[in-house]
């Protein structure tokens, strides 16, 4: 009797023990949780082999993505786990850090995965990347604007250039050229360095320069005056005889002439005003006079003589009795 009593004892003893074992194992264990979208599980969670009822594990956000509300906490409870209410966000780069003589074309975004443009300023060369790409760390890819220069300008002949450094010229910078005594310059007289890394223009040329010559200095001569005189004598009404009348109109005429020919060399001499050649002209022109007035002075002289003392009228041609009773 005493035998069947611990027999009965030992096996609901046994199947208690069974029961409470299977109870425990099912109430427990949880599955491995899955990863959400943009989240992962923490390196914490990742290390435990097993996920007991009760037991809490923590979700992040993926590596390039930041936490927008909530938090990752999931517990297992009765073999389940509990939603997580985490929000995750891509990273926003911003604008990459301003750098001198460059700019970025933002237009694609700055979020995690997207890509920038570098664009350097006018005038200038890029150097590097010319793309940055956002990434959990921030903008990828090193870049450098270096200032555009062109080539040392070239010599030319019979010519000089104003650039006399060593280095080379740079964007913007502007070369003057000129020629020595002599030569005319043809071209552009300056040449810039531009964006591309080259001249605006090529260099002008130095041509010699040619002689020139003036026809219209040739030397012209005193311009020839002719004089007419009327060699009929006519008396006045007032005068004497007809040969004191034909005398003395004689040298008047001469005088007029040669006042006329004075004024008239006179104006040329201002004219011209660095002309020497009128002057034996002049000279020319006095010594006649001179000479006519020697010659009419002897020659009244010598009618006076002949004639007498005074004068009786009486060798008057008719024409000039006529003209004096007019």
């Amino acid at each position: 009797m005493d035998v069947l009593v611990d027999t009965c004892g030992r096996g609901l003893a046994g199947s208690l023990l069974l029961l409470y074992l299977l109870g425990v194992t099912a109430a427990a264990d949880c599955p491995q949780p899955h990863e959400g979208e943009n989240m992962v599980l923490t390196n914490d969670a990742l290390l435990m082999n097993d996920f007991l009822d009760g037991s809490e594990v923590t979700l992040e956000c993926r590596n390039g993505y930041v936490v927008e509300s909530g938090s990752g906490i999931m517990t297992c409870v009765n073999g389940n786990w509990t939603q997580p209410n985490l929000t995750c966000k891509k990273k926003d780069c911003g604008p990459p850090r301003p750098q001198p003589n460059m700019s970025f074309n933002t237009s694609a975004g700055t979020l995690f995965g997207d890509t920038v443009k570098v664009v350097c300023d006018k005038g200038f060369r890029l150097s590097g990347s010319s793309f940055r790409k956002c990434y959990a760390f921030g903008w990828s890819g090193k870049a450098n604007c270096s200032i555009v220069t062109c080539d040392k300008p070239s010599d030319i002949a019979n010519g000089r250039s104003s650039w006399d450094s060593q280095d080379q010229p740079k964007y913007g910078e502007i070369i003057q050229y000129v020629c020595n005594k002599g030569y005319t310059l043809i071209g552009k007289a300056s040449i810039v360095c531009s964006e591309t890394g080259r001249y605006d223009s090529p260099p002008p040329a130095c041509k010699e320069t040619s002689p020139s010559t003036d026809s219209s200095a040739t030397p012209t001569g005193p311009s020839t005056k002719s004089v007419t005189t009327s060699a009929t004598p006519t008396a006045s009404p007032s005068g004497g005889g007809g040969r004191d009348i034909l005398t003395a109109e004689g040298t008047t005429t001469v005088t007029s002439v040669t006042s006329s020919l004075f004024r008239d060399e006179k104006k040329d001499a201002v004219d011209t005003n660095k002309d020497t050649g009128y002057m034996p002209v002049v000279v020319s022109v006095i010594c006649v006079t001179i000479v006519a007035c020697i010659i009419a002075f002897f020659l009244h002289k010598f009618l006076l003589k002949r004639k007498g003392s005074y004068d009786t009228r009486e060798d008057l041609k008719p024409e000039l009795l006529q003209f004096q009773n007019l």
